[in-house]
């Protein structure tokens, strides 16, 4: 079993990015990553076999639950580009480019409310299957389903208004489009 200090090492950028997506304030998101953590610390984790998605079902509760304490979003967007990449050495041109894609999709992540916004960060920024969401989320796979599908949506209306060009799909048959992109 891991000690707590090599459970922050290891789950600290995860869980601050999760938060951060959700709440979209750099120091709420702090906040949240210190309370997720001293619950984390306060557990008994003998008995956890999915340590990962059990760290990203506390640290999601409790983000829902600061949503609803705080009612309203404030949109903001940080200008410390190591919260967004991966390694610290990178080219400065390469930097630049992640922090201002990471700061375009934390705005438009920020449009979607709060439940839908939470399935597709887990889908899509940790790679959790959607069993594994309706098990994190304690909510039933349909709404999952929905709730990704009703995102994807959002998010490609989202895109199209803010100007940014999609393939254009011909009908709503995912798999026969994803065949003619793989021809």
């Amino acid at each position: 079993m891991e000690s707590n200090r090599e459970l922050f090492d290891r789950y600290q950028r995860d869980v601050y990015r999760t938060c951060y997506y959700m709440v979209h304030d750099p120091s709420d998101a702090e906040d949240l990553t210190q309370e997720v953590f001293i619950t984390l610390f306060r557990s008994n984790r003998e008995h956890i076999e999915q340590l990962k998605a059990w760290i990203m079902k506390v640290t999601v509760n409790h983000c829902l639950n600061y949503l609803k304490r705080r009612n309203s979003l404030h949109t903001k967007v940080s200008a410390n580009p190591h919260l967004f990449t991966g390694i610290e050495s990178k080219p400065v041109d390469r930097l630049v480019e992640e922090r201002e894609s990471a700061e375009e999709w934390a705005v438009y992540m920020n449009r979607l409310p709060a439940k839908i916004r939470a399935v597709l960060t887990l889908r899509y920024m940790h790679d959790f299957t959607l069993g594994e969401i309706s098990e994190l989320l304690s909510i039933p796979l349909g709404t999952v389903k929905s709730r990704t599908h009703k995102g994807l949506r959002l998010m490609e209306r989202i895109l199209r208004d803010a100007g940014v060009q999609l393939p254009e799909w011909e009908g709503d048959n995912y798999e026969q489009n994803k065949r003619n992109l793989e021809a």
